[in-house]
């Protein structure tokens, strides 16, 4: 396959966003395409990648991230397309350009200035953000686990307070201290992260804080709805709620949150869940920088509405995948979900279309296939139910074979970024470190 734009440029296709959807696509269009003829370009604002449903493990301290991301350069070189460090700032779609913020260091010293890149076609894969609902107090507040700086930070201020109460108990064992943590969001992320804190907290005896254990910590998970995992059968989420409590999380459900302060979070009824940490997990929007961006449409939600191609309704160079795209499928009440198995079937099919359309033959209409959700309660257990093609219908799993389920949606992704071979390695990698390494990232 060969093409050029006029002048004889190199077609460039920019994807914006290295997240599981952009870091698949981009990988698939310099492999397929190479780069004689076409320049495939990665636009990320973080230097490294790492699979957002791992976030809610490195925010724990269960998961060292230094092991598991992946670098953007070194992926670009080996798989063909290059990479471009920045944000999004802007779409001129009048000079087929995308807009790239300022790049500043951390002392706000300017590093490179606003500039432009230009593209022949464009893909936006920017992801989602926690949906604070301009609920007051939340942004200043509240932590979130949109990034890895994000779980980073979560982890720093988690062990901080592990220490305090360790220091307590330790001179005056006779005070009843604790580590306070409230989460708002009884969806996946609210569920994974509240387990998976009791896991860590009952390895923190082992690296220096003995008067430390999960009895020292008080988790409460807040959903505004009438159940937690409402994406799973209501017996599901049953079975998930026991085993939450089991731990010793404490479960509320019908509790919409209206405030959030130093001191804690506010409930309608005017109750106070004092929290020293409090996890926003209630919801997902688009970045606010998709709002109108460059007068493509887009929903409440900032997300960009698409046609059945996956192109933007009001511009045919432009397509959007993940969880930044508005898409009801025909003849169903429900738009695709957020998840990471709706961004890798969207990045197979714009990968397929981007071809077509460079053939000057017809685009295929983006079929999604729901093979269900899963939720992992860290070593305790897992829950999900698979339907769709994979079995015909729909089937409630729990315990090993949900946990094998779950972790081969992480070795999928592995295969699709690096290949069969290094995929492979990677997941024997993982292997040997979970026994030769520590139990949990303490810096």
């Amino acid at each position: 396959m060969t093409a050029q734009t006029a002048g004889g440029k190199k077609t460039q296709i920019v994807v914006v966003g290295g997240g599981a959807g952009g870091l698949e696509l981009a990988a698939r269009l310099g492999a397929a395409l190479g780069r004689e003829n076409f320049d495939i370009i990665l636009v990320e604002k973080s230097r490294t990648h790492i699979w957002k449903p791992l976030l809610h493990e490195v925010a724990a301290g269960s998961l060292d991230a230094n092991l598991d991301e992946v670098g953007y350069r070194s992926h670009g070189h080996r798989w063909g397309y290059r990479f471009f460090y920045g944000a999004l700032e802007a779409i001129d779609r009048d000079n087929r350009q995308v807009i790239i913020a300022p790049i500043l260091d951390e002392d706000g010293s300017e590093i490179m200035g606003r500039h432009r890149i230009r593209y022949d076609y464009l893909v936006l894969a920017v992801g989602s953000v926690s949906n604070d609902f301009h609920i007051a107090g939340v942004a200043k507040y509240c932590l979130f686990l949109d990034s890895r700086a994000q779980a980073d930070r979560f982890r720093t201020k988690l062990l901080d307070q592990c220490l305090r109460v360790s220091r307590i108990m330790s001179e005056a064992p006779e005070k009843d201290a604790h580590v306070r943590i409230a989460v708002v969001g009884g969806g996946a992320t609210g569920v994974e992260l509240a387990a998976e804190l009791y896991n860590a907290a009952a390895a923190l005896r082992y690296y220096g804080l003995e008067v430390f254990d999960e009895s020292r910590m008080e988790i409460t998970l807040i959903e505004a709805g009438p159940r937690i995992l409402p994406a799973l059968p209501e017996d599901l989420a049953t079975a998930a709620r026991e085993e939450l409590e089991a731990l010793g999380v404490h479960v509320l459900t019908n509790m919409p949150i209206v405030e959030a302060t130093q001191e804690g979070l506010v409930t309608r009824s005017g109750e106070i869940i004092r929290a020293e940490l409090r996890v926003w997990a209630a919801g997902v929007k688009a970045p606010d920088i998709l709002s109108n961006i460059g007068g493509l449409e887009t929903n409440g939600n900032n997300q960009l509405l698409v046609r059945p191609t996956l192109q933007t309704t009001r511009d045919d160079r432009i397509f959007a995948i993940g969880d930044c795209v508005y898409f009801l499928p025909q003849g169903h009440a429900q738009p695709v979900p957020p998840r990471a198995q709706a961004a890798h079937q969207m990045a197979t099919a714009v990968s397929v279309n981007l071809k077509l359309l460079l053939r000057g033959r017809p685009l295929k209409p983006f079929i999604y296939r729901d093979y269900g959700s899963l939720v992992s309660l860290s070593r305790y257990s897992t829950v999900g139910s698979l339907m769709g093609n994979l079995i015909g219908g729909r089937m409630a799993i729990e315990g090993r074979l949900a946990r094998f389920v779950y972790a081969s949606l992480y070795r999928m992704h592995l295969f699709a970024i690096h290949g069969a071979f290094k995929g492979a390695a990677m997941i024997v990698y993982g292997w040997v470190n979970r026994i030769v390494r520590p139990r949990l990232k303490l810096h």
